[in-house]
């Protein structure tokens, strides 16, 4: 009866410490899959939250030829306050990334939701044509396109 114990008992704990690596593996995967999922949950909710849309009409000259300025109004039709400086948008007008841009909330003095800025791009020589310009805020993108006569 002993000579069935001892190796019984020597596979048993085996088998335990084989087990005890592999539960250690796989809670150091889950802790950091649930650490990644965290993580990448809160930028999808902060991009979620985070919508622009471009409301100036294309018809109507959003270029001056005289001053070389590209003027257009954007709204916060998203849920959070989002900034109203030059550094918070990438501007791209006809394939060139624009670095000479003011920003101006037209109604008060922070972008937050359902108010208009006002988009200005200076130094920009356009020639007739059509062109697009892509507004990109925090994750969110939107395009408008419009021509030079």
């Amino acid at each position: 009866m002993a000579d069935i114990s001892v190796p019984s008992l020597i596979l048993f704990i085996a088998s335990i410490v084989v087990a005890a690596g592999v539960s250690g593996v796989l809670i150091d995967t889950v802790t950091g899959i649930s650490s990644s999922v965290d993580e990448r949950g809160g930028d999808v909710s902060t991009e979620i939250r985070t919508d622009i849309e471009v409301i100036s009409d294309p018809q109507a000259g959003v270029y001056d030829g005289a001053s070389d300025n590209l003027s257009i109004y954007v709204k916060n039709t998203g849920l959070r306050t989002l900034p109203a400086t030059s550094g918070g948008f990438d501007i791209i007008v006809g394939g060139q990334y624009q670095t000479n841009v003011t920003v101006n909330v037209v109604d008060g003095t922070e972008w937050r939701p359902s108010n208009v800025v006002e988009l200005t791009v200076t130094d920009i020589a356009l020639t007739s044509g059509d062109y697009r310009m892509t507004v990109v805020v925090d994750g969110d993108e939107e395009v408008f396109e419009f021509r030079v006569p």
